[in-house]
């Protein structure tokens, strides 16, 4: 079935010190968890990270011009976002950290602020949508930062915002984390969701940090909108973005961020130094300029594939496994499918799959919910088809 999809290639992973495949808990069994994909790079990237290895020897990088060009050229003519550029910015290891040294920055923003004025110092307040990202937790606590959710509402079989709630919880916090699109619903955000949002951190004066990273994943009908374009005339945020999700290259760590405030770059600047998470693996460099200016019709194959995944697995629930629900998926190549009729948790349902079926996905605990799955869909028909027979068998012997 990887013949309808010329330029991608399944790659058996085992064996290879992959986290998905490799891990302890992943050996034996069949992964539909971790959020990286099974294809090998395009080869575009493959023949320019050829190209550097051949040169020897790497040292420490700068970034050329070439990574800044390749970046804003992407998002221009792919997205319509304009105005990016070498002075607005920056580059670090992942977005994971980036999240980690904007919140620090923020921070010393807020403790320089507070000392002018005698105020004392408190933890910046996070305002993001659960069910979340786990690692948004994981920075939110490391960060010493104090959480504020603001749950999505299911209606229509799809996640959507409580404006209401969002509005009100606002007064409460500094800082909106968001994640556009979503991880781990699938919702892909509209302009006008966007918009809504922007109005409400705009007069309730919040810092807005947008994770993009799975940008390049919306399914037909549906389209990704950059936060930068909807607060084009504001400069109170910031958007964190990545080759490594769209065209599997994580390992290779190289991720920007865009900062439209020129002293707000310079405070992320020193807290990138500070985290010591601004030295860059020469190959990302190289690689991130031959995702953006050569391997868009591997990313639209890739997206191909991805939809037909969903569209199989929507399909098998519906006439196989009626007991789960998947709700609307927008984009990501992430599904978000409910157990609640099995009347029981999802760590215990993905536990027993695990030894049962040797079949692993990821509990919706690890997100802030209950009674959900996520399900890994960027990997090859053959794989998820095999997964789910099992998840069939698994579900079976519940009865």
């Amino acid at each position: 079935m990887m013949n309808e999809y010329p330029l991608l290639e399944y790659v058996d992973r085992r064996g290879s010190d992959c986290y998905k495949w490799d891990s302890e808990c992943a050996v034996g069994n069949l992964p539909l968890w971790v959020a990286d994909m099974d294809f090998k790079a395009a080869e575009p990237i493959l023949a320019a990270m050829q190209r550097r290895l051949e040169h020897g020897v790497f040292g420490y990088s700068i970034v050329p011009q070439e990574n800044y060009d390749a970046v804003a050229s992407w998002f221009s003519r792919r997205h319509g976002w304009n105005g990016i550029t070498n002075t607005n910015l920056l580059y670090t290891t992942a977005v994971v950290p980036a999240v980690s040294a904007i919140f620090k920055a923020l921070e010393l923003r807020r403790d320089q602020m507070a000392a002018a004025t005698d105020k004392p110092c408190t933890p910046l307040r996070i305002l993001t949508f659960t069910p979340a990202y786990n690692c948004f937790f994981a920075c939110i606590e490391n960060m010493g930062c104090e959480l504020v959710p603001s749950p999505l509402v299911l209606r229509n079989n799809r996640f959507e915002i409580d404006f209401d709630d969002v509005a009100r919880k606002a007064k409460e916090a500094d800082v909106f984390l968001l994640c556009n699109p979503h991880n781990p619903t699938g919702r892909v955000w509209t302009r006008d969701e966007l918009e809504r949002l922007a109005d409400i951190m705009r007069r309730e004066h919040l810092f807005v940090l947008s994770d993009e990273i799975h940008c390049e994943f919306a399914f037909p009908g549906h389209a990704y909108t950059p936060f930068a374009t909807i607060a084009v005339n504001d400069t109170d945020f910031c958007v964190c973005t990545s080759a490594s999700k769209a065209f599997n290259i994580a390992g290779l760590l190289c991720a920007n961020i865009f900062v439209p405030n020129a002293e707000l770059f310079a405070q992320i600047n020193h807290a990138l130094e500070i985290h010591e998470v601004n030295g860059l693996n020469p190959f990302g460099l190289v690689a991130q300029v031959a995702a953006y200016n050569h391997s868009e019709q591997w990313l639209d194959q890739l997206n191909a594939l991805v939809y037909d995944n969903f569209c199989y697995l929507r399909d098998f629930l519906h006439d196989s496994l009626p007991q789960l629900r998947l709700h609307e998926t927008e984009g990501t190549y992430l599904a978000w499918v409910s157990i609640a009729g099995l009347g029981m948790t999802a760590e215990a349902f993905c536990t027993g799959l695990a030894k049962k079926e040797h079949v692993l996905f990821n509990p919706s605990e690890m997100y802030g919910a209950e009674n959900y799955v996520r399900i890994n869909l960027a990997t090859s028909p053959e794989v998820l088809q095999e997964a789910m027979t099992r998840l069939r068998n698994y579900v079976g012997s519940l009865k």
